[in-house]
This record gives C-alpha cells, structure tokens and sequence, in this order.
C-alpha cells in the first residue's frame, strides 16, 4: 500500500512473526533503519535500492527491531501515570522523590521541607486547583534551577567571545536541550528537573559547547571532555531516566 509517492508499507515475517515498515525513497547514501516510540519501524532508501534488499536488510535486522520494540513498549507500561495530587503521590525534583501531602488551608500555597511537598489549598477535592498550584511550583523550580546553573556554567565560555545566552524552558519529546547558536538561545526540556542536578549541569555544558562548536564532532567532544571531564559519567546517569521521559 503506498501512501505517499516516495513512502510504501512492507512487511516480512520472521519466525511466523509480521515486521510490519515504511519504506520512504530519499537521497540517500545507505539503507537507513529507525524505531519509533510508538513501536513503528522506518526504513529510508535510495530510489535505485530494489524492495527485495531493503525486505532483506529488515530480515536481517529482525532481532534488533522486535528486541527495540518490545523495549518501547516496557517503557510505556512503566511511565508513570497521571498526578491525580493526592497524598502519597510522588514528585521527582533533582533526584529526590517528595511525597505529596494534601492540607485544607485558608490559602492555596505549596512548600518543600526536602522529604515533602506540601500542598495547601481551600477545597482538597478540586482537582484543577491541586494541579495548578503543583505545576506553578515545579515551573518556578525549573526556571530557578536552570537559572542558576547556567548562570554558573557562563562564565566558563564568557572568555571565547559567547554572549550569554538566553534561556527558554519547554516540554519537548526527544530531547534534553536544544541549542540555536546563532540566535543565543539554549532550550531546556522541563522534563530535567526530575534529573540530579548534575545532570542538568551536563546538558547545559553540552549545549553551551554548541556555541563554539556547532555539530558533534569530535573536536566538539574534545572541547566538551576539556571543559567538563566526568561528561560521560552524568550522561550515564541521565541516560537512566530517559527511560521514563523520552
């Protein structure tokens, strides 16, 4: 079935199991193979490539594809579920997990004593309240947070000629941070401050190296090693809770 002019749906079945792909022509050198979050399987290929190699190249690759996609679906089982803000709820700041305690209150207000998150408000079976009042904290947290690093990290590039950058904090699917050099903008995913905080130092040096070097090249993971050396350490940290969030 073909959906687009350059796009078709394949599929090959190994061990009376169906891999089901898309197969997109594009310009491009080598057979190109991705998994998706959703469990979708994505082969691009060069126009002049015959279905019959890139069925081969997917048959070839079974192993890997059922073994990636078994493992996307783990994560999804595991993701946590939505807050519903209700006592013994668990919320995740820079490494720590605080457990949420409810409280009637004359005024909405929330408060870390480091082992707690306590939530105030007037009506404790409002919902929206709870969930407005939780995320304004933890968006406060985030913005102090990624404030304060980057504003330790700067001055460590300051001396190369980098204006300090401005900073914008988002939700973002795949990745831990964005960086647009040329305008002097570092994007953070909300999603870090869940992480140790020296994690989100290390996606902030990452992204702050982008401004002396703009790919991953291994000048740049030089520079990166030069500047933060235990780099590789925090990513492997990092990389653990990846599996909750992207």
């Amino acid at each position: 079935m073909t959906m687009e002019s350059n796009t078709e749906e394949r599929a090959v079945v190994i061990n009376s199991i169906p891999i089901q792909y898309l197969l997109e022509r594009k310009n491009v050198k080598n057979l190109n193979l991705r998994i998706r979050r959703d469990g979708s399987v994505y082969v691009s290929a060069s126009p002049d490539v015959s279905v019959e190699k890139t069925d081969q190249f997917v048959t070839e690759k079974a192993e890997f594809i059922l073994s990636a996609v078994k493992g996307f679906q783990d994560m999804k089982r595991f993701q946590p579920q939505p807050k519903q803000y209700l006592s013994g709820e668990s919320f995740t700041v820079l490494g720590h997990d605080l457990r949420l305690r409810v409280i009637q209150g004359e005024k909405n207000e929330i408060y870390s004593d480091g082992v707690f998150l306590h939530l105030q408000v007037k009506d404790t079976e409002n919902f929206a309240i709870k969930e407005r009042t939780v995320k304004k904290y933890l968006n406060q947290q985030c913005r102090e947070t990624f404030e304060e690093i980057t504003d330790q990290i700067y001055p460590l590039f300051k001396k190369y000629g980098v204006e300090c950058p401005t900073l914008r904090i988002r939700n973002m699917e795949t990745r831990w941070g964005t960086c647009l050099a040329q305008k002097g903008i570092i994007t953070l995913n909300k999603c870090l401050l869940e992480a140790p905080r020296s994690c989100i130092e290390y996606v902030v040096m990452h992204e702050m190296c982008h401004f002396i070097h703009a790919n991953h090249s291994k000048q740049f993971y030089d520079f990166l090693t030069m500047m933060m050396p235990d780099w590789k350490e925090r990513k492997e940290v990092l990389d653990k809770y990846a599996r909750y969030w992207l």
